[in-house]
């Protein structure tokens, strides 16, 4: 009530989302006091002292030691925001004050490392169910400093895209921010380059009637200026994303006859034909690619066509947009690396902001949430390993006193520690992680039942390990450090897998598209398409396999950094100001999900 949103748990600064514009709790004036300020932590809790910590320390030591940020919280609780204020306190403390020729220089990298925000949240987040502007990957964000703590520039490294939902929005949730973007910001003449009429109807574009602040075009195009993306770039992009809203409303029906490829659905005709235009591709190359799979099998390699099913042209269709989003967005992180990051030579520590997803539990779960929470118990024992041990040991500096002077009772906090959870999940010889990807390792099909039961049987007795007999469906559940989750088997398999037929790659290679060709560049020594059989597939490098080792490489790097915490907190689940339930914002709450 008294518009204070900022706190310190002992080394954790806690962030209330306060769901409401507070602006001179950000100005630009206020960075300057907690910079200018003798003594930063004596001034009022608050994200800047964070950052001023952050930057002092770089800046003091003899041997200075590289710092992070690890911003955390549900859903919600206002992290990417955080994150997009310490980038601008960043970029106003450590502006140069040299010459004013050097101080264009360094402010032309910091505007360009502050648009790289909104390209990145047009691209990468979506409204869900429990926020308007979720992002639906994770970051590293490393601000590059030179010997004079001079922002010279930054590098961005992601995590585990939520790329199933360019085809799959869950009830009540949108696409990504950037469809709705162009969808209702784009001129007349685009309009009609990009097959987008007033009121088209897209089976991938729920609701689209709700306005969000997140929808402005302008400001996306604007920042993809300034970021290096000229005009003709930015439309080649965006009618490859309207070619994918085509795409999703190509359907197809039953053939009825398992030798005869299924048929378009009467109002899916001109779907195709117009995805296929946008993307640069011939309609009856896609339209075949999607319909028939190849397939090299025997002794003699023998060559022969399939018709897919009706499920199977539905999961290529599904699978072509999932390919070309993926790869354009990684795209876009090299682009804007390429525009913000400093040559080796001209920086010598930085300052890391990590930002991912928070610990999530839904009606159902799969493998994103998985390898989220995966990514949350890792977080989570860094987290013990650096703080609450260090707050409660002989040689911390008497908490209890620190505690008393701003009226807090304080006892001894009995932590847990999760490492039982981490074995379950990526222990050695058997764990989680290991059993699904052997299942994707055996050339077999793989039934959500089976890998259930094999869970089960390889798993039984592990303490955090818990199974809901009531469950329709096969599942199992992690008693996770936040709390227990269910996830469901079915299609756990497939999605570790994450299969893209050779035929789709050879399609996208053939695009006229100036975009596609970046993005899917032909290669000369690049086998027949054919989908290879039995012996003759490739080792599975599954997408287990690839998020630990980018966690693993991750937590390195925290490894050699000072840390620091922000824990964002969502006072209430409607996202109104003003309004605080114990039982989501408590204290309780925060310690149960730390």
């Amino acid at each position: 009530m008294a518009d204070t949103f900022y706190t310190n748990a002992g080394c954790t600064l806690v962030a209330m989302n306060p769901f409401k514009p507070v602006p001179q709790l950000y100005s630009p004036e206020l960075m300057r006091e907690y910079h200018a300020a003798s003594q930063p932590q004596t001034l009022k809790p608050h994200i800047f002292t964070v950052g001023e910590q952050t930057y002092r320390n770089v800046k003091s030591l003899i041997e200075p030691v590289n710092q992070s940020v690890v911003v955390s919280g549900e859903s919600g609780a206002g992290k990417t925001w955080t994150s997009r204020c310490l980038m601008k306190f960043y970029a106003v403390v450590a502006a140069s004050p040299m010459s004013w020729e050097s101080h264009k220089v360094a402010e032309r990298i910091e505007q360009r490392i502050l648009n790289s925000n909104p390209v990145m949240e047009a691209f990468g987040n979506a409204c869900t169910l429990r926020n308007s502007n979720s992002s639906r990957f994770g970051k590293f964000i490393q601000l590059q400093l030179n010997g004079a703590q001079q922002m010279t520039g930054a590098a961005v490294q992601t995590y585990l895209l939520e790329k199933t939902r360019v085809a799959c929005q869950a009830p009540s949730e949108r696409n990504f921010h950037i469809f709705y973007q162009i969808y209702k910001g784009a001129h007349a003449e685009e309009r009609v380059r990009w097959r987008l009429p007033e009121g088209a109807a897209f089976s991938w574009l729920p609701h689209p009637e709700r306005t969000l602040e997140e929808d402005c075009f302008e400001v996306t195009r604007e920042a993809m200026l300034h970021l290096g993306i000229d005009a003709l770039t930015q439309n080649n992009i965006f009618q490859a994303l309207a070619g994918l809203l085509h795409l999703g409303n190509t359907r197809f029906a039953d053939s009825g006859n398992e030798a005869q490829p299924c048929p378009r659905v009467d109002d899916a005709q001109c779907s195709v034909g117009t995805s296929a235009l946008l993307l640069g591709l011939p309609e009856d190359h896609l339209l075949e690619t999607l319909q028939i799979r190849t397939i090299r099998a025997g002794r003699g390699q023998q060559v022969f066509q399939k018709p897919c099913s009706q499920a199977e042209c539905n999961t290529r269709r599904d699978c072509l947009a999932k390919l070309v989003y993926a790869r354009l967005f990684d795209w876009l992180v090299s682009v804007i690396n390429s525009s913000i990051c400093a040559a080796p030579d001209s920086w010598t520590t930085f300052i890391g902001l990590l930002d991912v997803y928070g610990f999530e539990s839904f009606p159902n779960n799969s493998l994103e949430q998985l390898c989220i929470n995966y990514a949350n118990e890792k977080l989570q024992q860094h987290f013990v390993a650096h703080y609450l041990r260090a707050q409660q040991t002989p040689t911390a500096l008497h908490p209890q006193e620190e505690y008393a002077m701003e009226g807090l009772a304080w006892s001894f906090v009995s932590y847990q520690d999760n490492q039982p959870c981490l074995d379950l999940i990526e222990g050695s010889p058997v764990s989680i992680c290991s059993l699904i990807n052997e299942e994707c390792r055996l050339n077999r099909p793989s039934s959500a039942a089976q890998l259930q039961t094999r869970i089960e049987s390889a798993l039984t007795g592990h303490p955090r390990l818990g199974r809901d007999r009531l469950s329709p469906e096969p599942s199992f559940i992690v008693l996770h450090y936040a709390g227990p989750v269910r996830y469901r088997t079915a299609g756990l398999v497939e999605k570790n897998k994450d299969p893209v037929p050779p035929e789709l790659t050879s399609l996208l290679q053939q695009s006229q598209d100036p975009l596609l060709k970046v993005l899917f560049p032909a290669d000369p020594e690049d086998k027949s398409p054919e989908e290879p059989s039995g012996q003759n597939r490739a080792p599975v490098l599954t997408v287990v396999s690839k998020f630990k080792a980018s966690l693993e490489q991750l937590l390195q790097v925290l490894h050699g950094t000072t840390p620091h915490y922000i824990r964002c907190i969502k006072p209430n689940s409607q996202a109104q100001a003003q309004i605080f339930h114990r039982e989501e914002g408590s204290m309780a709450r925060i310690t149960a999900l730390w």
